[in-house]
């Protein structure tokens, strides 16, 4: 019986070394490929397609795009997904990457599963945190070879590879709907600075056009309109993505730290998600109550990490969404933005939902007797008053 190994395959350096090395290293018979499109351009989806058929024994392409916005993408924003000042990309797509992988493997009756993550990143805890609910082996040969970026462009020369990636510039690049990392080579150097083309869905903002207004509409903590105009989540972000990205919106240059405890130096491009979060984020002010705003963001934080982290069968993960599930039943309205130069201000927000009055908070109401407050203030700072009589004794 033919003993099988299945991929996650991307079609870039480190996956498509892991081919040969499979079978050369590890004595698998048939190496079987599965890429998985969670937006990625279409021109990378055909090629790693391509080249995966020419060096693996077999190879599937999940289309995976609705999925991606609907069960992970959604529920981040609802929770503000953010680490560190990190819009989370490529850590809330492993898992579901993951989960196709094995269920390739399941169909295909494969003996093991493989990824070609390092052993100094996050991705391989998050492949891993799905591959090894399974019993099925997990092999890593980035890791269990130790293999650096040289070594594997000089083996795939050897091997007749093609790779776009050289020595110059060994940018490693990962893209989806919601990101797109670019890391490696002199960006590792904390003191670089990225040259421009590294950056392909925003312009700089030195060379960003006038001021563009949006509206975006909200239902339910979700993202469902544009300037008036019902849309799918999946050509609601494609379409942000090129707008936004036309303004310059959406960089961030970091330093990171890594689940392992180093710290990296890391490039990210996110317009749409840069617009969707800070919309997002101030209807809740709209609509939330400063109790739930207050415990709401300790809540985000802790699903952030596990996101993050990939730790998304983990039971307090479901317990959190189902806690941010019920605070976004009131999340429904509009957020007014403006793009300009690399920014996103915002203008304006309204909801049916709103816990605001106008009439209460004007200064020119006489709803609300002002007299009232004056035993509130004879309270407010009582001990403090009390301390200050203590020490001046």
């Amino acid at each position: 019986m033919s003993k099988k190994v299945v991929l996650a395959y991307s079609g870039g350096l480190d996956t498509s070394v892991c081919i040969p090395l499979l079978k050369e290293e590890y004595g698998y018979d048939e190496v079987i490929t599965v890429a998985v499109n969670v937006g990625q351009p279409e021109e990378d989806v055909k090629q790693a397609e391509e080249k995966a058929q020419k060096i693996s024994n077999k190879h599937f392409t999940i289309d995976a795009r609705d999925e991606f916005v609907q069960d992970y993408i959604f529920p981040l924003i609802k929770a503000n997904g953010d680490y560190e000042g990190y819009v989370m990309g490529t850590s809330i797509a492993r898992p579901l990457i993951a989960r196709k992988v094995v269920e390739i493997a399941r169909k295909e009756n494969a003996v093991a599963l493989a990824h070609g993550c390092t052993g100094k990143g996050n991705d391989q805890l998050r492949f891993e945190a799905v591959f090894r609910l399974t019993d099925l082996d997990v092999v890593a040969p980035m890791r269990d070879m130790n293999l650096t970026r040289e070594w594997e462009i000089e083996y795939a020369k050897k091997h007749g590879i093609p790779v776009t990636v050289t020595t110059a510039k060994p940018w490693s690049v990962d893209e989806n709907i919601w990101s797109r990392s670019i890391e490696g080579g002199k960006l590792e150097d904390p003191a670089f600075i990225p040259p421009e083309e590294i950056y392909q869905w925003t312009v700089s903002p030195a060379n960003a056009p006038d001021a563009q207004t949006l509206v975006i509409g909200f239902e339910k903590g979700v993202p469902v309109s544009l300037d008036g105009t019902k849309m799918g989540g999946v050509d609601l972000i494609v379409k942000l993505n090129k707008i936004a990205g036309s303004h310059g919106v959406g960089r961030t240059d970091m330093i990171e730290d890594r689940v392992l405890g180093l710290k990296a130096r890391e490039n990210y491009e996110h317009p749409a998600a840069t617009v969707l979060l800070t919309a997002h984020k101030d209807l809740e002010k709209l609509v939330l109550s400063r109790a739930e705003l207050k415990f709401k963001k300790m809540v985000d934080e802790q699903w952030s990490e596990l996101a993050y982290s990939g730790l998304v069968d983990e039971p307090l993960y479901h317990d959190l969404n189902a806690f941010i599930d019920k605070t976004q039943e009131r999340v429904t309205g509009t957020v007014t933005v403006k793009l300009y130069k690399g920014s996103v201000m915002i203008l304006a927000r309204g909801s049916p939902c709103a816990l605001y009055s106008e009439d209460m908070v004007s200064f020119d109401s006489a709803t609300i007797n002002q007299k009232d407050a004056e035993g509130y203030a004879k309270y407010h700072g009582f001990q403090a008053r009390l301390y200050k009589k203590v020490v001046e004794k």
